[in-house]
């Protein structure tokens, strides 16, 4: 069921859908587990080591799993045309109601970390968080604060421990 698959054969793959789409960021604290898209972020290394970046607002329920978790899984769709899935997932709350149900959508277990994967992409990567920082608004240009921000990301650092392809239901 899982290929691994070298982390740099994807790097323009996941910027390239990042900007057109977005790909789905999933996190994962005791029973609640949440999904969410994302636009932003990429991979890159940091301390001799493959790192995911994740930025989510600090007002997602993304962000109170993450913080409790420690890891997250990002989850590529590669063939699949899941436009309408990823809409959704940006646009929705976890808080406050079941999205896999509204969308079809399929979590299932990953290899390394406990938080699942999407059944209907092909690419995964499995994250453990090694550092987070929240912007400060003060250190930010004042032209993308004014376009972009009356609330503020934490950016999360995953080393990856895992990089696969599977096939997708």
């Amino acid at each position: 069921m899982y290929r691994d698959v070298p982390i740099e054969e994807y790097i323009q793959v996941v910027n390239q859908k990042l900007a057109k789409g977005g790909v789905f960021l999933t996190a994962r604290h005791e029973s609640k587990v949440n999904t969410m898209t994302i636009g932003w972020g990429g991979v890159t290394r940091f301390w001799n080591k493959p790192i995911m970046i994740v930025p989510v607002r600090v007002s997602r329920y993304t962000h109170q799993l993450l913080d409790k978790s420690n890891e997250f899984t990002v989850s590529v769709p590669l063939e699949k045309n899941l436009l309408r899935e990823l809409s959704y997932c940006g646009t929705r709350s976890g808080r406050d109601e079941n999205k896999y149900e509204a969308t079809g959508l399929t979590p299932i277990a990953g290899r390394v970390v406990e938080t699942p994967i999407i059944a209907q992409c092909e690419l995964h990567f499995e994250c453990k968080v090694v550092f987070r920082q929240t912007m400060d608004p003060e250190q930010l240009d004042p032209e993308i604060k004014e376009r972009w921000y009356p609330d503020y990301h934490t950016m999360y650092y995953g080393e990856i421990l895992a990089c696969y392809r599977i096939q997708p239901k």
